[in-house]
């Protein structure tokens, strides 16, 4: 009983250190829900408007990727995103954006959510469209002047997308 008591006691101390009297946070906004929330399919649902190009691409990826990812996408201090095509069946797998990557969409998704690594979130809907056109490109999957957009990044085939299967879990719905 004393021990009851003695986690009541403690739980009863948590919700109230969470208290807003404390000022302590922010209640979380609607553009902020709305950004966590967003999420981007292999088909390209949830992919906003905007439009961009390897060309347009290299500039954004010199000035924002290109300190940790390598001026061509070889690696520096980041991991690499060009190379290691025929390398997945070996001892040492390179694991990049055009060896390994299933789909476009997600390299999209990836960019927008988590780069630049020191400011994630702060690249425009274009910016992160331009910028997956330049890695896809220097991975010679998409032309230098192909426009990547909602329409169009979803239906990038990437060399390894049917290196990939469906769960077959029956727990676990929807194949990938």
């Amino acid at each position: 009983m004393r021990r009851l008591s003695l986690l009541a006691l403690a739980c009863a101390g948590l919700m109230m250190a969470q208290s807003p009297k404390y000022g302590v946070g922010q209640a979380a906004g609607a553009e902020d829900i709305r950004r966590l929330g967003i999420s981007v399919g292999p088909d390209g649902e949830g992919l906003p408007a905007g439009s961009g190009t390897a060309v347009a691409g290299k500039a954004v990826y010199a000035s924002k990727c290109a300190g940790c990812h390598g001026s061509k996408g070889e690696g520096a201090t980041a991991a690499a995103l060009v190379g290691g095509k025929g390398t997945l069946n070996t001892a040492k797998p390179v694991k990049t954006v055009g060896s390994y990557w299933p789909y476009a969409t997600t390299l999209w998704d990836y960019i927008n959510r988590a780069m630049p690594y020191y400011q994630p979130e702060t690249l425009s809907a274009t910016e992160v469209y331009s910028v997956s056109a330049y890695v896809l490109y220097l991975n010679g999957i998409v032309g230098e002047t192909q426009a990547m957009d909602a329409k169009s990044l979803p239906k990038v085939k990437m060399p390894n997308r049917d290196g990939f299967v469906a769960d077959p879990r029956p727990d676990v719905k929807g194949a990938r």
